[in-house]
């Protein structure tokens, strides 16, 4: 029998979970040798210093760039930007409208030239006009900026006047094109641009918006309450030129349309420009002098002149605003017989206005300059077309003109000697024989019954009234009112002309021309020049 064989019984243990010990991680170490470990380092520290002064050095060239470019006394303005336009726009309109863009486009990125240094803080130049003072006596003429688009920009180069314009009441395209033509031997233009003008809404409306965005920056708001606290002179500035020290000026003239011998048409076409210009400007000047415009000129005799600078005084007196606008009116620099000089200082008196800005281009060609030049044979065709002529070979005249300008206004209104009361005509001269058998007349005033209307003539000469050489008009006493300020423009390009016109009785020397081809920097320059001159006619007197 067999025997079972026994089964151990087997039993389970509980497995019991041991703890695991966990290896802390360690980095891989590579074991390199010293002389590796030095030179990594000292490659990576050149690396981080060159990154360091490349950077700065780039930096540093923006920065110096950008004050360079943007300083009107940066040479680059003058010798490659003006040259770089003409080349690229052979037309001098387009080079104008892109100089304009350019300007605009530079603006709004903070990039534009402008006056560093604050050279005016120092009131050297100063001058007092309108009851503002001026922190120098330089401005830029109308024809820079004819629609209002670059104010600020041009304000930016440092003249303390600014005119833009003109503005007509209704658009325009002015005579056709080309119709600018330059002079480069003589840096000289002539224009016959017949005042091509948006019109008065649009400019307005640039205007208007200028004012709100100041306002706006200076925490008024933007809406129409904010621009009547900038208007009434709530922000402590001028409400035309919208910085302390400066004035901006709106000139104004009629549309060609407009007949200049129905002078109530005339007078409605300036009283609109101002109703809707007249409240963002410091100054309005009417325009009666561009030799573009037919039967402008005729404006400037007496009658018609006196009627329309009483109608623009109307006008400004209803402008809405609390701060006052100064009146002015620019004449022209062919119209210099001593009647006609005579006739637009009486006009003046007669009507109140503030002052006159003495010149415009020329119809007439003056000589090239230096004496005897041969000018090259484009440009002598060039100075057969018609239009204005303006360059350096103005300012003798300009300056001439401002001389007697200034005698005229300071010497107020004409008196003529009263007629007889027993005698209607004007008394014949008494005719007595000299001891060689010719005649002498005795003192008396002889004015022609047969001088042409003169409103219907654009030859003042032809018109005025007629004096023997013996006449005697005695002036009116000095007046008793503010001087009549005189501003000059024609031919001005430095600072010893400039400081020429202000000795000779102008308040204000503006440019055109001269910035044309000078550039940017020739405000700036003027300035500097003028500084200049003070100081040696000073150590001349020591």
């Amino acid at each position: 029998m067999t025997m079972p064989v026994p089964v151990r019984a087997l039993r389970l243990r509980p497995t019991l979970a041991l703890p695991r010990t966990v290896t802390p991680f360690r980095a891989t170490v590579r074991h390199t040798s010293t002389a590796t470990d030095t030179a990594t380092t000292t490659e990576s520290t050149g690396t981080r210093a060159k990154n360091f002064i490349y950077g700065t050095l780039i930096t540093l060239g923006l920065g110096c760039g950008y004050l360079y470019i943007t300083d009107t006394r940066a040479t680059i303005h003058d010798w490659l930007v003006v040259p770089g336009l003409r080349q690229i726009y052979p037309d001098g309109e387009d080079a104008h409208h892109a100089g304009t863009a350019i300007l605009k486009a530079l603006y709004k990125f903070g990039l534009h030239p402008r006056e560093r240094g604050s050279p005016d803080a120092a009131g050297d130049l100063e001058v007092e006009i309108f009851g503002h003072t001026l922190s120098n006596p330089i401005g830029t003429s109308a024809g820079i900026d004819k629609g209002a688009e670059v104010p600020s920009q041009l304000l930016a180069l440092g003249p303390a006047i600014v005119e833009v314009g003109a503005v007509t009441p209704l658009p325009q395209f002015g005579n056709p094109k080309p119709r600018v033509f330059r002079l480069p031997s003589q840096n000289a233009l002539i224009n016959r641009y017949g005042f091509n003008s948006e019109g008065a809404e649009v400019v307005a409306m640039r205007l208007r918006h200028r004012v709100r965005e100041f306002a706006y920056h200076m925490g008024f708001g933007l809406d129409e309450e904010a621009e009547r606290m900038v208007l009434d002179g709530q922000a402590g500035v001028p409400p035309g030129s919208l910085m302390p020290g400066r004035l901006m000026a709106v000139q104004v003239t009629k549309n060609k349309t407009t007949s200049e011998n129905d002078i109530e048409a005339v007078i409605r076409d300036y009283s609109s420009c101002v109703e809707k210009v007249g409240k963002y400007a410091d100054i309005i000047v009417v325009n009666v002098s561009s030799p573009n415009t037919p039967g402008l000129r005729t404006l400037q005799n007496v009658e018609p002149l006196t009627n329309l600078l009483n109608g623009v005084v109307a006008a400004v007196k209803k402008v809405d605003r609390r701060t006052k606008l100064a009146i002015m009116v620019k004449v022209s620099p062919d119209e210099d017989s001593e009647e006609q000089v005579a006739g637009i200082c009486e006009a003046v008196w007669d009507s109140g206005v503030d002052g006159v800005i003495v010149g415009n281009t020329t119809k007439k060609r003056p000589d090239p300059l230096p004496k005897g030049y041969a000018l090259p044979e484009k440009e002598a065709n060039i100075l057969l077309e018609q239009g204005g002529y303006s360059g350096p070979q103005m300012f003798e005249r300009t300056l001439a003109l401002v001389k007697r300008y200034r005698k005229g206004l300071d010497d107020g209104p004409r008196q003529l000697p009263p007629l007889p009361a027993s005698d209607s005509h004007p008394e014949v001269p008494k005719s007595t024989e000299s001891p060689t058998g010719s005649t002498a007349t005795t003192n008396s005033i002889e004015i022609s019954e047969s001088s042409p209307s003169i409103t219907t003539l654009d030859d003042l000469s032809e018109s005025a009234p007629i004096l023997s050489p013996a006449a005697r008009v005695d002036p009116a006493p000095a007046p008793a009112g503010p001087r009549k300020v005189i501003f000059a423009t024609g031919g001005i390009t430095n600072g010893r002309q400039a400081r020429e016109i202000l000795d000779a009785g102008a308040s204000v020397a503006m440019v055109y021309t001269a910035l044309i081809y000078g550039g940017v920097g020739t405000i700036t320059r003027i300035k500097q020049e003028m500084r200049e001159e003070a100081k040696r006619l000073e150590g001349k007197k020591e």
